[in-house]
């Protein structure tokens, strides 16, 4: 059996290989593990399977590759060689159905095939969540920055601000990795400006008000690269969103009405284009006795101001 604690170590150290982006010494880790026999709960327990594949992305060194690659097919085979033993392990009953002879043989062969399949056979929650340990890594690589590490559990709380991820069954640490991935990779840096997109993310999907962008993230219609970009208003909700369309067609109203009722006049002149095309209108703003202010619109660039 495996030492999970040496296998553990490796793992460690070839997350922080791939952090720092230099993969010097990996191919001396990745030796010691091929002399370790492997263990399918092992390989679930301290995922090693996602540091291997890293270090094979990431590595330029033809040998460190070649070396990954034979690790996770090694590796692959003794989670196929699982899955057969499970369905075997299931077919005794089948045969012993069908088949109408002595019971007592038919007991006897089915507890002859229980032994070897026992001390191997993964318990069912953990058998879907190998495959993609091996044969495929997430986008988003483990970090040991502190920052980070707190933007993505900030992530997953916004996520998990309602049932809505039990019942899609999504993994939000995986989602929130990605997401916290995608907007680390525009800025390169922790900067205030970093902060603050995950400070608007964070707030929009907690928003109880807004539960339909936070499903649709859960739900793959909206990825993450498109909600690490996404501007405020593409976030908004559908309330928000028809309440600033309602006034923005209330200032276009008003715009158009203070043009139309106004007085075309080139007695001003624009002090930004200097054009003499001018509209002005005329309201009582003070008290009685004094005059009315006068407000211009300049019918050539817009530029709009109060005359006294």
């Amino acid at each position: 059996m495996a030492n999970n604690q040496e296998v553990e170590r490796i793992a460690k150290k070839l997350d922080k290989m791939v952090h720092k982006k230099n993969t010097d010494g990996a191919l001396d880790l990745l030796r010691e593990l091929k002399n370790i026999k492997m263990s399918l709960e092992t390989l679930q327990s301290t995922r090693v399977g996602m540091s291997v594949n890293a270090v094979r992305k990431q590595s330029s060194d033809e040998e460190v590759q070649i070396l990954a690659k034979a690790l996770i097919k090694s590796w692959k085979k003794l989670l196929d060689g699982s899955e057969e033993k499970e369905k075997k392990k299931e077919g005794p009953p089948v045969r012993s159905s069908s088949t109408s002879k002595d019971s007592s043989s038919s007991e006897k062969s089915k507890k002859s095939r229980e032994p070897p399949t026992t001390p191997t056979t993964p318990t069912s929650p953990t058998t879907p969540t190998l495959p993609p340990l091996v044969t495929s890594f997430p986008p988003a690589p483990v970090t040991t920055d502190s920052v980070r590490n707190k933007c993505r559990e900030l992530l997953v709380a916004a996520l998990q601000t309602d049932d809505d991820h039990k019942t899609i069954g999504v993994d939000c640490e995986h989602l929130a990795a990605q997401i916290e991935e995608e907007i680390f990779q525009e800025f390169k840096s922790t900067d205030m400006k970093y902060k603050s997109r995950l400070r608007s993310r964070i707030s929009n999907l907690k928003d109880q008000k807004n539960p339909d962008l936070r499903r649709n993230v859960l739900c793959g219609n909206i990825s993450p690269q498109r909600i690490a970009c996404m501007t405020a208003e593409e976030m908004a909700s559908a309330e928000l969103k028809q309440i600033r369309e309602a006034l923005t067609k209330e200032s276009i109203r008003e715009h158009q009405l203070s043009k139309v009722g106004g007085t075309e006049t080139d007695m001003f002149i624009c002090n930004k284009c200097h054009g003499k095309s001018c509209t002005y209108t005329q309201v009582q703003t003070r008290s009685a006795d004094e005059p009315m202010t006068t407000f211009v619109l300049c019918n050539s660039c817009g530029n709009r101001w109060k005359f006294c």
